[in-house]
């Protein structure tokens, strides 16, 4: 399966925020790691309805990378292992709908915390700072992503640029925006 330079660029910032040791190599342990920095920035238990459902939804995910490697779910991969595997999990295939849209749901529920359906710019830098963008970027991807330009964004419209960064390959689209400028 072949990606398009946008989509690898896009896929090697996803393996970056995983990868924060930097040794070229992610687990399943770095996913979970993700979603432990993730749940610390808010405050949410991992015991909680919410942190279950995270911390599950992302080891769907990891599980589903892995299933279209042919590994064991306790395998390391590298960058290229990574890409292929999201790309065969959820570009051109059938898992975006059953496995990355609830973990994406799940993050956009957390980053909702009274659940009025709007995350305002406080929460949207909680949750990129879990993912380790750059403070530089934080603000630039807010207002790209801030569609109707009300300081807010809506979980549809941080649910809509998850799909657009993880599986889009528009060079237009906001959601490249999701980390920052690719």
């Amino acid at each position: 399966m072949s990606t398009s330079e946008l989509q690898d660029r896009k896929l090697d910032r996803a393996f970056d925020q995983l990868d924060v040791n930097r040794d070229g190599m992610v687990d399943r342990e770095d996913l979970a790691g993700l979603g432990a920095r993730f749940l610390i920035g808010f405050g949410e238990p991992p015991t909680s309805t919410s942190g279950r459902t995270l911390l599950e939804a992302f080891d769907q995910v990891w599980a589903a990378v892995m299933s279209r490697l042919d590994l064991d779910a306790e395998s390391r991969i590298g960058r290229d292992q990574f890409r292929r595997g999201m790309a065969e999990a959820f570009i051109v295939g059938p898992d975006y709908e059953p496995v990355l849209r609830p973990a994406n749901q799940a993050v956009a529920r957390i980053c909702d915390a009274d659940a009025d359906g709007l995350i305002d710019p406080v929460a949207f830098r909680t949750m990129q700072t879990a993912y380790g963008t750059a403070e530089a970027d934080i603000a630039s991807a807010f207002g790209a992503l801030d569609a109707d330009r009300d300081g807010m964004l809506t979980v549809s419209e941080l649910e809509r640029a998850a799909r657009e960064f993880y599986t889009g390959d528009d060079p237009r689209a906001g959601g490249n925006w999701l980390f920052g400028r690719i």
